[in-house]
């Protein structure tokens, strides 16, 4: 009997554990700021819902554009390292301008220019998680990275949590600290990821031009329009964390996004694993529908015990869908093409990601928070019937 191939974490390679824990760093720094970011433009600047989906919106859209030219001008030189330092050291330069932040404006500004950062590395990592990983064990890779970046998305909010505990719900202290794990990662990449040398010599080539995406071929845009249809079914996240505000003591409303991530991080290595084995489809098939269920949970009540159900659902979504998506596009891509690939997939799901922000903003101010989750709801059920209609296994 042939014996079959594991893909148990002694096999990933060590780039990809540094990696990793580089992500889980700056997420520290990030989450928390943004755990705390939506209440602290409520209740401090006096920011409507509406403005909050903006900014959302814009930043991550911002981010999601700016990958395309990083991906692409990764592909170009065919080097990926350089520019991931930079998009991590533009992130870690950031963070200040949240603590000194007195206006709407001023936290849009920062926010975009964080994004930047992200936009910057975000596809040449990507990229290079597919250079250094084999494929058979791709879907572990994605997974891991994902999970310990997610960590660090939970472990950001419990110290926001026990920062604005002790220091009576100082918002500008507790994003002042968030410097100090930014700038760890920085040092982490520079010195612990080593690029892969080229195994041949190659002549630089525009990876945009016509002739170029023609290469990326259908099977990789039905992956970008099911990438894009997600991220309609999806809006921001900070709308989780302002679900909570009726029911949980300030301090404590942090502690939505800890849970999520959580979940989060204990399933996206698992179902990364299982990717490896079993049709795609039929998890981000899965993944809808959880994420229809925890839309509805939400919708249900603002009960602190319901809020807990309905993000820690959004939690397994989580899990099952976002390095499954990241490794059906470095499947699909062909190797001298996969920044720009994971580049122009991002693009599109920010487009798409924007409008979903701005509809739960004008939702929520209008009807209410359990409108705007019941709307999350019925986007996600018409991504699944788009998905089994036109997508579906064969």
């Amino acid at each position: 009997m042939t014996n079959l191939p594991t893909n148990g974490p002694g096999r990933i390679p060590a780039g990809i554990w540094a990696l990793g824990f580089v992500s889980l760093l700056m997420d520290v720094s990030s989450e928390m700021i943004h755990a705390l970011l939506p209440l602290f433009m409520v209740t401090t600047l006096g920011a409507s819902t509406l403005a909050v989906g903006l900014v959302e919106g814009l930043a991550e859209s911002t981010a999601l554009v700016v990958k395309v030219f990083s991906g692409a001008l990764s592909d170009y030189v065919g080097k990926r390292k350089g520019l991931a330092v930079l998009g991590y050291t533009l992130g870690a330069l950031t963070k200040p301008l949240f603590a000194v932040a007195t206006s709407t404006g001023m936290v849009l500004a920062a926010r975009i220019v964080d994004r930047v950062g992200k936009g910057i590395r975000g596809a040449p990592r990507d990229a290079l998680i597919a250079d250094i990983t084999p494929r058979d064990i791709r879907g572990a890779a994605f997974g891991l990275r994902q999970s310990l970046d997610t960590v660090g998305a939970f472990v950001g909010p419990l110290v926001a949590v026990g920062l604005m505990g002790l220091w009576a719900n100082d918002f500008r202290r507790v994003f002042w600290v968030a410097v100090v794990p930014g700038a760890a990662a920085v040092l982490l990449l520079a010195l612990g990821v080593h690029e892969p040398a080229p195994s041949e010599a190659r002549r630089p080539v525009n990876p945009i031009a016509r002739r170029s995406l023609a290469r990326l071929g259908r099977a990789y845009w039905r992956v970008v329009v099911i990438g894009a249809v997600f991220a309609l079914a999806r809006f921001s996240e900070a709308f989780l964390v302002l679900r909570a505000q009726d029911s949980i003591p300030l301090a404590l409303i942090p502690l939505v996004m800890v849970a999520m991530n959580i979940v989060y991080a204990a399933t996206a290595y698992p179902f990364g694993r299982l990717s490896d084995r079993v049709d795609h489809r039929r998890l981000l098939g899965a993944g809808l529908l959880v994420l229809v269920a925890g839309d509805l949970v939400l919708a249900s009540s603002h009960h602190w015990g319901v809020i807990l159900a309905g993000v820690s659902l959004w939690g397994v979504h989580m899990g099952l869908t976002q390095g499954l998506l990241a490794t059906m596009v470095a499947g699909a891509a062909p190797a001298d093409l996969r920044g720009t690939a994971f580049g122009m997939f991002n693009l599109v799901s920010g487009v798409a990601m924007l409008g979903a922000s701005l509809l739960a903003g004008l939702l929520w101010d209008a009807l209410g928070p359990s409108y705007t989750f019941l709307a999350g709801a019925a986007l996600a059920l018409a991504a699944l019937a788009l998905l089994v209609a036109r997508y579906g296994p064969r």
